[in-house]
């Protein structure tokens, strides 16, 4: 895999899929090597992915101070990916937790981004959360699932404190549109790709000043999308909703029917609302 110095002198490392101009996809988790994202459903062959691997994750370096696991501090990585590339702007793909270090980017840098596709995004760093209310709706969603009543039970201990790891395990099927055994087999990867030491400190004390960061982004004038699935429960499509609004250009789109991965429950509608947004 190709690799590149960030701002500390870790090295970083990224995958590309595909070709034509590139797209720069930051993974969520938080942590969780980019591999996961796979080739977006198929969105490989209409762009050139580069997928990067945040720090400590992948087949990137751990860094000496572990103090830069924290979002913001990543955003020199995001930085110096670019000027690696030899680009002047840069169209951004973020999953999930990834959303946050997208956005703080563009905030830091708003002139080098051309394009911001937010995917289920996390939006810490707008100071929107994902509400207990939020997660107990979507799951409401899915009471007709043969998993749902055990998974729901799982659910629940996780609210009230008492959740194990396999309370963990047990609720995964809530964030697929279709638990099948692709979806099986993406969930079961999960853990062996992630961080815990880097994703407990991504959104460390400090890493978000929602108030600067919306003033920052007042004035952005680049196109923004943000996507969301019809069951996911973080963000909900209404919340989504709230995100895009933040930017002068922002606009939601909602997959029916689909999850947290919404690559993996409708790749074609996922390529063709990411491409055609993409232009």
């Amino acid at each position: 895999m190709p690799t590149f110095a960030a701002f500390d002198g870790t090295q970083l490392s990224y995958d590309v899929i595909g070709s034509g101009r590139p797209l720069i996809c930051l993974p969520g988790g938080p942590a969780r090597a980019s591999v996961y994202l796979g080739d977006l459903g198929g969105l490989g062959a209409q762009r050139r992915l580069i997928r990067l691997d945040l720090r400590g994750s992948g087949g990137s370096a751990a860094p000496a101070d572990p103090a830069t696991y924290r979002c913001d501090r990543q955003v020199g990585d995001v930085e110096a990916l670019r000027e690696h590339l030899g680009v002047e702007q840069i169209d951004v793909l973020a999953h999930s937790a990834g959303g946050d270090l997208a956005v703080l980017y563009t905030a830091r840098y708003p002139e080098r981004v051309a394009s911001l596709a937010l995917i289920t995004p996390s939006a810490q760093a707008l100071g929107i959360e994902f509400t207990e209310r939020d997660r107990r709706e979507a799951a409401g969603l899915r009471m007709g699932e043969p998993w749902f009543t055990e998974a729901y039970g799982a659910l629940g201990r996780i609210w009230t404190g008492r959740g194990t790891d396999a309370d963990w395990e047990g609720v995964r099927p809530f964030t697929y549109g279709r638990w099948d055994a692709a979806a099986r087999a993406h969930a079961a990867s999960g853990a062996a790709q992630r961080n815990a030491d880097a994703a407990a400190r991504y959104a460390a004390e400090g890493a978000f000043d929602p108030e600067s960061t919306r003033a920052a982004l007042a004035g952005f004038g680049a196109p923004v999308l943000v996507l969301a699935g019809e069951l996911d429960g973080g963000p909900r499509p209404r919340v989504a909703g709230e995100v895009a609004r933040v930017f002068p250009r922002g606009e939601c789109v909602v997959q029916r029917d689909g999850g947290h991965f919404p690559w993996l429950d409708d790749a074609g509608w996922f390529v063709g609302a990411v491409a055609g947004f993409l232009g």
